[in-house]
């Protein structure tokens, strides 16, 4: 059976068509994060990070946008960090150090000559032992999606740091981690927490003697200006970490989160290579500032840091990681 439509009629059915594509439109159009974090454009973990925004649209066919603000536009990292917690900005990426305020699990990076080497840091981070200590946050309203090499972290100063004694009456600026703190207490110097932006001047003026940190702070952060010796003791292998709102991420159906997860692991496997690269590059660009670089025995200084481990073990979960780690082959 047909029915004839009158121009009144087919005016009718057009505009309810068009008010039900309205309606429809919303859910039919993509996701969009905005994921904002205060390093430059040209560094290894922003590169990673548009890898990452690169891959998540490729992958979700385009259903799924990340919008990356690089340089501080958002804030600064603490108050990114505290937007993800509020679900006002969809992700972030922080250091993993202060994280231990909010998630204990995230301690084990602050605590000093945890890691023997690079390729056990790398099993750690990409294992099991990784993916809960990503997890750990989300009841405090963020979940990590993947680690990001930072380096090691080692001491500069305006002298050479070779033994723990060379530390003793130095004041040596630390991020606001408890237990880099204590690391630097224990190390027999005094530590002075400040952000990071203000440790240029903080070296130059003398109210830090020294600090610690990778190798792109004497170049990048122009450190190596007015500190000319790095002592490399690797003692932390602090991770960078690329956060998602909690409140968002419970939004997203399984396969949104699931893309979400593999394109920033993908991003992680792409950033190895390009940390690499980047170190050996800054490490010489701060040699020819002057910066002179020196391998320190550390057996003295895990010495002096294993009443410390010691303590930290009486806490069931912390001994638990760290024996996960060290029965990492």
């Amino acid at each position: 059976m047909f029915f004839k439509l009158n121009k009144s009629g087919l005016a009718c059915l057009v505009s309810t068509a068009a008010a039900l594509s309205l309606l429809a439109s919303p859910a039919m159009a993509a996701e969009k994060f905005r994921l904002g974090h205060g390093l430059q454009e040209d560094h290894p973990v922003h590169l990673a990070m548009v890898r990452f925004a690169d891959l998540v649209k490729e992958k979700s066919k385009g259903d799924m946008e990340v919008k990356i603000f690089a340089n501080g536009t958002l804030g600064s990292e603490r108050e990114m960090l505290e937007q993800v917690q509020n679900g006002v900005l969809e992700a972030t990426k922080a250091s993993a150090s202060p994280l231990e305020t909010f998630a204990p699990e995230y301690k084990v990076f602050n605590l000093p000559f945890v890691f023997r080497d690079r390729t056990q840091f790398f099993k750690v981070l990409e294992g099991p032992i990784g993916e809960s200590i990503l997890a750990a946050s989300k009841p405090k309203g963020f979940i990590g999606l993947t680690f990001y090499d930072a380096g090691p972290r080692s001491f500069y100063g305006k002298k050479p740091i070779n033994t723990p004694d060379d530390l003793k009456g130095m004041k040596i600026r630390v991020q606001q981690s408890p237990t880099t703190i204590k690391m630097i207490s224990a190390l027999g110097a005094s530590p002075t927490p400040m952000p990071y932006g203000e440790v240029y001047s903080a070296l130059q003026m003398g109210v830090v003697d020294g600090a610690e940190n990778n190798v792109s702070a004497l170049t990048v952060g122009r450190h190596g200006e007015v500190s000319k010796f790095y002592s490399d003791t690797e003692h932390q292998m602090v991770p960078d970490v690329l956060l998602f709102s909690a409140t968002k991420w419970d939004t997203l159906n399984k396969a949104q989160q699931d893309i979400l997860r593999q394109a920033a692991r993908e991003s992680f496997a792409y950033q190895k290579k390009l940390w690499a690269d980047y170190e050996k590059a800054e490490q010489a660009k701060a040699e020819k500032l002057g910066v002179k670089f020196s391998s320190p025995e550390k057996q003295a200084f895990i010495a002096k840091v294993k009443p410390m481990i010691d303590e930290e073990r009486k806490n069931p979960k912390i001994a638990a990681v760290l024996d996960q780690i060290n029965a990492t082959k």
